[in-house]
């Protein structure tokens, strides 16, 4: 059976999505932008660094709500604004998704909801 995932402390999804899904033993955490914790229209301040750290905050935070961390993730997608953010996405992504990594797929888009420099997605396996 499929759930809905909606985890405390985390921006409600503003389209028609949820925050994430389970079916079986899978995990789907939907894109996460770096919202704001103060308003939910606007981002985290900083840079791509200070994105990408509330990005995989958020997800964590998706991923707790059905008992998982960031090492049951096995799979993610990680999109760009700009390519030239890669190597500072990298730093924080090392540190936070330790060995083994999960498989994952980089994508430069055009542009992110909000002016966002980095969006992130996730399959887990509890």
């Amino acid at each position: 059976m499929k759930y809905s995932i909606n985890a405390r402390g985390v921006p409600e999804a503003i389209g028609p999505y949820s925050q994430g899904t389970t079916a079986g033993r899978l995990v789907f955490a939907s894109g996460q932008l770096p919202i704001s914790t103060r308003d939910s229209h606007s981002l985290v301040d900083g840079g791509i660094t200070e994105q990408t750290e509330r990005v995989i905050d958020l997800i964590e935070a998706i991923l707790a709500e059905v008992g998982c961390t960031l090492a049951d993730v096995a799979q993610t997608t990680v999109y760009l604004a700009s390519l030239d953010d890669m190597e500072a996405m990298n730093e924080v992504y090392a540190r936070r998704f330790t060995t083994p990594a999960p498989a994952r797929a980089v994508v430069g888009v055009s542009e992110l909801p909000l002016g966002a420099l980095v969006e992130m997605d996730c399959v887990a396996c509890r």
